[in-house]
């Protein structure tokens, strides 16, 4: 995951206008991002909006339109790249991965998940739940 902060971060180091301290903060957003992506894959809805948002008071006015081509294209990249290891059976730090859902008890549960949504068999019925309560929020939204 590193390599693929680093290479937001070089791609749009060039542009940043506000010296020292917003390569740094540009840098950590970069990081920040990534590694919530590979942590948090399922519940991130919309990680390049939220990189933009986090960088973009860092570069000029006539900067912005490729500072959101580089971070849409780099975190779509970066994404893609997480579902593939996903479905392997491996999260993006070598570990295996483990179902979203909490047991009856409490503790988290052991299970091995589908790759498509991140819920063992036996808790489908929560996916399933999250799809249509997307679904309401929209319409809610309309």
């Amino acid at each position: 995951m590193f390599q693929l902060s680093r290479a937001i971060y070089r791609e749009l180091a060039p542009h940043v206008a506000t010296g020292k301290r917003g390569h740094a903060e540009v840098l950590q957003a970069c990081e920040r991002a990534v590694e919530r992506l590979a942590t948090d894959r399922h519940y991130f809805a919309q990680p390049a909006r939220t990189l933009y948002r986090d960088v973009r008071p860092h570069f000029p006015l006539h900067a912005q339109a490729h500072v959101w081509a580089v971070v849409r294209e780099y975190m779509d990249a970066s994404d893609q790249l997480l579902a593939g290891l996903s479905t392997r059976g491996r999260d993006a730090f070598g570990n295996p991965l483990k179902c979203r859902s909490t047991t009856r008890r409490g503790t988290p549960c052991q299970r091995i998940p589908v790759h498509s949504n991140g819920y063992c068999p036996s808790h489908q019925h929560l996916a399933d739940s999250e799809i249509v309560r997307d679904a309401d929020d929209l319409r809610m939204a309309a």
